[in-house]
């Protein structure tokens, strides 16, 4: 073990150097950048759709609702 001890304080007194193999080098990298990525199309779900032809489902009880709702407002206010 002693060995080992003052093997390892002798790397210590001599410092810490950057390794120059080449296996240790980063990589060169290339000097064009890549194209960037095509643009997404904007979704659409089709046409546009214009008022049913029949006109929209009209419920006489909806009618009411509102009728009872906005008297009773008038009454309170």
């Amino acid at each position: 073990m002693g060995a080992a001890y003052e093997e390892m304080m002798q790397e210590e007194e001599g410092g810490c150097s950057t390794p120059t193999r080449n296996e240790c080098r980063i990589p060169a990298v290339p000097s064009a950048c890549p194209p960037p990525p095509p643009r997404k199309k904007p979704f659409s779900c089709g046409k546009k759709r214009g008022p049913p032809k029949n006109a929209y489902f009209q419920s006489p009880e909806i009618e009411l609702l509102f009728a009872m709702f906005m008297g009773s407002r008038t009454l309170t206010q």
